[in-house]
């Protein structure tokens, strides 16, 4: 399916899911840590570890098989951008929210 669309859309559409996901879910392990007493910097540490095994497959893929790579290198590029972004926003919505 991947050569039927353009790669600008695959991108796009990894990097929504990827900032969604990690977005909501690190909002809510800031949630869980502060209910718990944990440290977050150790949140942070998961999260980043998180996001590596989520890109991972497409990064194999792209490592394995260079000659026909577009849609992995798209869909790689689109989720490291998303992950970086929830990541990197996460924390600011958590301390609005009074839990970081």
């Amino acid at each position: 399916m991947g050569e039927f669309l353009p790669d600008y859309l695959i991108r796009e559409q990894a990097a929504i899911g990827a900032l969604v996901v990690f977005g909501v879910l690190r909002v809510i392990g800031a949630v869980l840590a502060f209910q718990r007493g944990w440290r977050i910097s150790t949140v942070e540490r998961c999260f980043i570890a998180a996001a590596f095994i989520y890109c991972l497959p497409q990064l194999l893929d792209l490592l394995t098989h260079m000659t026909s790579s577009h849609v992995a290198a798209a869909e790689l590029e689109g989720k490291v951008a998303g992950c970086a972004i929830g990541l990197f926003f996460a924390p600011v919505v958590g301390h609005k929210l009074g839990y970081e």
